[in-house]
C-alpha cells in the first residue's frame, strides 16, 4: 500500500510504501497520522498524535461556538413585575453574549389566554430591555402555542 507522506514541517516527501512511512516515523520519534483517506493514495503526516488530536478538538469547539450554541429558555409570566422582567432580561443577555439562542415563553392559564394583546405587550417590553444592551435577530416570530406564546431570538 502506498501513502503520500508529509513531514512535521509540512514538506511533502512523496508517495512511499506504508512500511517505509512507519519506519521514518519511528526513526524520528513521531507518529504517523492519516490526514485523509478519500484519495486513491491516502495522505499521512508525521507528527505528535496527541498534539494533532488536541488541535482537531480545539477546531471543533470553535466551530460549535460559531454555530449558535445551545437553546436556553427564559420563562415569563402573565403578571410579571418590572424588576423580575429586568432580571430575566439580564439572564437572556448573558445567554446571548455566550452565543446561545434564547426561547422566550409566556405560559398562560385560564382567563389569561383571552388577553393575548396584553401578553404580546409584555413580550415587546422584554425585547426592548434586551435590545437596549445587545442587538437581536428574531429566529422565529411570535408563535401561539396551546399553553401560551413563545419566540426564539439570537444575537446579530
Amino acid at each position: 500500500m502506498q501513502v503520500r507522506l508529509i513531514d512535521e514541517t509540512g514538506k511533502q516527501l512523496g508517495v512511499v510504501p506504508l512500511q517505509e512511512a512507519l519506519k521514518t516515523a519511528k526513526e524520528r520519534g513521531l507518529d504517523l497520522i492519516q490526514v485523509t483517506e478519500k484519495l486513491d493514495t491516502p495522505v499521512c503526516k508525521l507528527g505528535d498524535y496527541g498534539k494533532h488530536l488536541y488541535q482537531t478538538q480545539k477546531k471543533e469547539r470553535q466551530e460549535k461556538k460559531r454555530s449558535g450554541g445551545d437553546l436556553k429558555e427564559v420563562r415569563l409570566t402573565f403578571n410579571i413585575s418590572t424588576h423580575d422582567m429586568e432580571t430575566r432580561a439580564n439572564q437572556a443577555i448573558k445567554f446571548l453574549a455566550r452565543g446561545d439562542k434564547v426561547r422566550i415563553t409566556v405560559r398562560l392559564r385560564g382567563r389569561e389566554k383571552a388577553m393575548r394583546q396584553f401578553t404580546e405587550e409584555k413580550i415587546r417590553s422584554f425585547l426592548k430591555l434586551v435590545e437596549a444592551k445587545i442587538p437581536l435577530k428574531m429566529e422565529t416570530g411570535l408563535q401561539i402555542e396551546p399553553r401560551g406564546l413563545s419566540m426564539i431570538i439570537t444575537k446579530k
